[in-house]
């Protein structure tokens, strides 16, 4: 059950965070889920007209309009980071949320057109992993996290038709996919196996994913 939200100030696709974001309120109730804004992410609350609990950032890419929001909103707490630091704003907002005892988070706008600033955000993946923490990403296309050993899919709540799988920080041991129309049985899923796990669907009404070590990014993708 998705706890924190943190929406981030890559491509925000506003109509789909809305209408992902109230279906969330919607089912688990507002009080059950903390919001982050992660720098120009807080100026989607400010269009939307719903209040974050926090907002973390530099806010080198506010707007006036979003500054003068950040200053008369007393009621949502303020992370100020400098602009010279280590660490991306979505970084800092996961690490914010993670120290405050949240266990399952959505990044929402953290996709993009900025190729860096996407592999940085797929690495949080892995860091929220280290931490006990997981982390998916969604837009309208794509629903990206890290598979779980013995995961089970569900092929009426799949995100769209394609379930793809890459190692990600190194190979992957021991990668078994049952269920799916490209199976696979006890395999070395290498970094340099570039092709072989994409495009892959489930076929049955359930599919499973299990293997012995490493960190398997799973993308579940629509066009």
């Amino acid at each position: 059950m998705i706890d924190t939200v943190i929406i981030s100030g890559g491509n925000i696709q506003k109509d789909f965070a809305l209408d992902f974001l109230n279906r969330l309120i919607s089912r688990a109730g507002r009080e059950s889920l903390f919001l982050v804004g992660a720098d120009r992410g807080l100026e989607f609350f400010m269009e939307a007209g719903i209040r974050p609990d926090a907002a973390v950032g530099d806010f080198d890419s506010l707007s006036p309009a979003g500054r003068e929001y950040l200053k008369e909103r007393k009621d949502v707490e303020v992370l100020l980071l400098k602009p010279e630091k280590d660490d991306s704003d979505t970084q800092s907002a996961v690490n914010y949320a993670a120290a405050r005892g949240a266990k399952e988070i959505l990044l929402l706008g953290a996709t993009g057109t900025r190729l860096d600033h996407v592999l940085a955000n797929l690495e949080l993946l892995v860091l929220g992993a280290e931490r006990g923490v997981n982390i998916s990403m969604a837009d309208t296309n794509n629903y990206i996290t890290l598979a779980r050993n013995g995961m089970v899919l569900k092929k009426e709540e799949q995100w769209g038709k394609y379930v793809s799988f890459f190692p990600l920080g190194g190979d992957v041991k021991g990668l078994t996919l049952e269920g799916f129309y490209y199976p696979l049985r006890d395999h070395l899923l290498r970094v340099s196996d570039c092709g072989l796990t994409v495009s892959n669907e489930i076929q049955e009404e359930t599919a499973r994913v299990r293997f012995s070590g490493g960190n398997l990014l799973m993308l579940m993708t629509r066009d």
